[in-house]
């Protein structure tokens, strides 16, 4: 079983950090260890875009109504129902897309008081569990979530992000 991830930077401020390749390697590393984590046990296909907080703003009004920049977007390509019925036989799936915006990030991660990386770290993770149909709008679904993230979290090095 494989997972590729498609990683495209559209603002080059991402470089700072790590190179293409870098970033690369580990996001499909936090990846992994997410659907590994949650048992998720089919090759799958996730994009990743690394993005400034103009382009976030964009597709938070466009797809979500609000007309503000957001740190971690979420577009799944199936739905509950859809991840339910997938077949091991089948080819790799596509999950959908994750879009993060540095600005937003950054700025969070230090009023937070967290490293920079480990925040980007626990909205990947985020936006992997809202691939595979995870979502935070009840409370008790809120309460599983947020205990998987730290779970997945705790086996990536990472402590709490919640406390």
């Amino acid at each position: 079983m494989s997972h590729e991830i498609a990683l495209q930077i559209s603002h080059d401020p991402w470089l700072a950090w790590y190179t293409i390749d870098e970033w690369q390697d580990r996001i499909q590393s936090i990846i992994e260890g997410t659907l590994k984590a949650i048992k998720w046990g089919h090759s799958s296909e996730i994009s990743v875009l690394l993005a400034d907080d103009a382009y976030s703003r964009e597709l938070n009004h466009s797809y979500r109504g609000k007309d503000s920049p957001t740190n971690v977007l979420s577009f799944p390509a199936l739905t509950r129902e859809e991840l339910e019925k997938v077949s091991y036989k089948q080819p790799p799936i596509i999950l959908g897309d994750i879009v993060l915006a540095l600005e937003v990030v950054l700025q969070e991660a230090e009023e937070q008081k967290k490293r920079f990386l480990d925040h980007i770290t626990h909205l990947i993770v985020h936006g992997t569990l809202h691939l595979l149909g995870y979502d935070h709008i009840e409370d008790t679904e809120a309460d599983a979530m947020e205990a998987l993230e730290v779970s997945i979290l705790e086996n990536l090095g990472i402590s709490d992000p919640y406390q």
